[in-house]
């Protein structure tokens, strides 16, 4: 009766232990957001294709004060804001739970080679230290620009890793090109 107990006790304990190390083994789930500016709707358009390659949430920075809808006149604003290092304020607040994602793509058109000036704000008035963050631009022709080394400094205590840039005039057929960056990633659903 002994041996039988002491057969049982140690299978049990050999499946106890072989489901906790299976649990440690798995990774745990990366929690996901997608955050993005978009003027002219192209990185909106990324944003929805990296949300769909991703599983993730996503979340859209407003400004209070909506940029003209002439391009001479928002390439001039523009120029100002960021030459002056200039902050507008933004409508939307980050999600009452950012705390609780891992990573975080950033996405906004690619203005005079940075971040539009709404993604700065909302990227400084913002907590990412620990986070990774993930780079995503729209362009006709300036590519991620500086945007990667100006997100690194507004985020000093993030991991920043490379981004995509996509013309604009293309992102409507990109959806292959940013679900493959995503799998290289390692962040498909």
């Amino acid at each position: 009766m002994f041996k039988r107990f002491t057969a049982i006790t140690a299978i049990a304990l050999a499946a106890v232990t072989f489901t906790a190390l299976q649990a440690l083994a798995a990774p745990a789930a990366k929690k996901i957001l997608v955050v993005y500016f978009s003027h002219s709707g192209n990185t909106r358009i990324m944003a929805t294709q990296i949300k769909n390659a991703s599983g993730s949430d996503i979340f859209e920075v407003k400004p209070v004060k909506a940029y003209p809808t002439d391009y001479r006149s928002v390439v001039d604003q523009a120029k100002k804001e960021i030459s002056s290092n200039y902050k507008p304020a933004i409508q939307t607040k980050a999600p009452a739970n950012l705390a609780s994602y891992d990573v975080i793509f950033v996405g906004s058109p690619c203005w005079w080679g940075t971040v539009a000036p709404p993604i700065a704000t909302f990227l400084t008035q913002n907590n990412f230290a620990g986070k990774t963050i993930v780079p995503f631009m729209t362009h006709e022709g300036s590519g991620m620009g500086r945007s990667e080394d100006d997100i690194r400094k507004l985020c000093p205590r993030s991991k920043i890793l490379e981004g995509l840039p996509i013309r604009g005039g293309s992102v409507k057929s990109s959806q292959g090109e940013v679900t493959a960056w995503v799998k290289k990633l390692g962040f498909t659903k």
